[in-house]
């Protein structure tokens, strides 16, 4: 079942054009990668499934993008409502400066939910979501800002768990990483496709043939190829993907 699809998706900065005619499935409950060189388009398209990229100025953008068949880019559509359902972890740890438990029932708080035993089990869910749980929970009163790097990219993932999304996009969430925390947070995508639909832009290749289902590989703002992971790695069919593989360019 897909839960995300991109027709002729097509997106300008001014007289720039980032990204040529995207045709995407992306399938629900798996994780799919984005890899490519820099500058190739893999974060502007992660940015226009929730439609981040509204707010940069200049920003033109034509074709479509389905998410459960419903086209998000239409009138009637509620960003914020959006956002709840499509979550989105960024490169660097951005905690706020505030408690713990305070950047976890942010979001919840914001649509809503102000009971106290609701947002106490609303944060313990996500922080045990996003494997954290154990690390801080008798410090969920202090600041967030205490926390090492890894444990702060948990806690922004627990964050964007808490208000119960449907799919996480995550923008190079380990770039900024050791390697231990690096692989805390691939096996917990790994956990987390279970209950979510994880989308993943990496630079780290063998980041990509280690955790996703499907890889992309963009070059030049083009979608150059789309498969299974394991196949794309063992038997890529354009031979522009193999030379990236394989380290003749990029």
């Amino acid at each position: 079942m897909d839960i995300i699809t991109t027709n002729n998706l097509e997106l300008w900065y001014g007289s720039f054009q980032a990204l040529k005619g995207i045709d995407m499935k992306i399938p629900e409950h798996q994780i799919t990668a984005f890899i490519g060189p820099s500058g190739c388009g893999k974060s502007t398209f992660l940015k226009t499934l929730n439609r981040m990229n509204d707010l940069v100025p200049g920003v033109k953008i034509t074709g479509e993008i389905l998410y459960h068949g419903q086209d998000i880019y239409a009138p009637e559509v509620d960003v914020t409502w959006l956002r709840k359902r499509v979550g989105m972890v960024f490169q660097k740890p951005n905690p706020f400066p505030m408690s713990i438990y305070d950047n976890i029932a942010y979001g919840p708080r914001l649509h809503g939910t102000h009971s106290k035993a609701e947002l106490n089990d609303l944060v313990e869910q996500s922080l045990r979501g996003a494997a954290l749980w154990d690390e801080v929970k008798d410090r969920l009163k202090k600041s967030a800002l205490g926390l090492s790097g890894g444990q702060q990219q948990r806690m922004c993932i627990a964050r964007a768990l808490s208000v119960q999304p449907d799919v996480l996009l995550m923008d190079e969430p380990t770039s900024a990483l050791d390697p231990i925390s690096t692989m805390k947070i691939e096996e917990l995508m790994s956990d987390l496709k279970q209950q979510y639909t994880v989308v993943i832009v990496t630079h780290n290749m063998q980041q990509a043939a280690r955790i996703s289902d499907r890889t992309a590989f963009f070059l030049l703002g083009e979608m150059v190829e789309f498969d299974e992971t394991e196949r794309m790695f063992s038997m890529p069919s354009d031979k522009r993907t193999e030379d990236y593989i394989t380290g003749r360019f990029g």
